[in-house]
């Protein structure tokens, strides 16, 4: 493997080992690509899955195999008791955006089950923002969000907001495609989940108002949306007042020794 790899000029960058083709043999799995020249930057990521038991090994190409830090995870996401091939690449965007791309062995063959193109037409939303200093997130899945804005501070909402809190002209965000891929085992049954989270961005992808995310579970034919959230950015305390009732109290007397 490794000397027909050198051959086509393929540098391993990441190796797992478990049973992925679920016959009680331990299987190994490669990423293999070819790196740009001082660079972290890879081209031609591909999957390379060698059998335990017959030490035939099977190439699959991603759609989306470029890019950086290009990692590996093997875990059981469908309840087979057998471990699914994660893999998570990062674009290098403004955006922090990822390609994700899972993949299972399905009757003797291994089969996508998920990939982040997918995901990412699919989950859609609507990001507007409101007079005094609110933004409404809408999911597709007609759920919505009120983001207070106030934490963002003077400066940024004077650009945006008159003095009477309406807004100076209309601002629409986004939602950015697929940024955090995670998997977690939420039950602690054995079985993972996926983690997902998405970049929720005001007038510029820097301009972050928050995260949604989005806990996806097997459900016997694809990932299906479990339950939803948004995570907010906390506001820096620079100083902290206690307003306390009795902190300008005289403290008691001490009793005279009669003595």
């Amino acid at each position: 493997m490794k000397r027909q790899l050198q051959a086509e000029n393929n540098k391993v960058v990441q190796v797992k080992r478990g049973d992925v083709t679920g016959d009680g043999t331990i299987d190994t799995v490669y990423l293999t690509a070819d790196q740009t020249p001082d660079s972290p930057f890879w081209q031609n990521i591909t999957l390379v899955v060698r059998d335990g038991r017959t030490n035939q090994y099977e190439k699959i190409y991603l759609k989306e195999n470029a890019g950086y830090n290009p990692t590996i995870f093997l875990g059981e996401f469908t309840g087979d008791k057998v471990e699914d091939i994660l893999i998570v690449i990062n674009t290098g965007g403004s955006g922090g955006t990822i390609y994700a791309y899972m993949f299972s062995f399905i009757d003797g063959e291994i089969r996508q089950i998920f990939d982040s193109e997918s995901f990412n037409e699919k989950y859609t939303y609507n990001v507007v923002y409101k007079d005094h200093y609110k933004a409404i997130v809408t999911s597709f899945n007609k759920k919505k969000y009120t983001i207070d804005l106030m934490y963002k501070g003077a400066d940024y909402l004077a650009e945006i907001y008159n003095a009477d809190g309406t807004l100076k002209e209309p601002i629409e965000g986004w939602v950015s495609p697929l940024s955090g891929l995670y998997p977690v085992d939420f039950d602690r049954d054995g079985m993972y989940e996926l983690n997902t989270f998405q970049n929720i961005a005001g007038r510029y992808n820097a301009d972050r108002l928050g995260y949604m995310e989005n806990i996806l579970k097997w459900n016997g034919r694809e990932f299906a949306p479990d339950r939803q959230h948004v995570a907010i950015f906390g506001e820096e305390l620079n100083t902290v007042k206690l307003d306390l009732p009795n902190a300008k109290m005289k403290p008691p007397e001490r009793l005279k020794d009669p003595m």
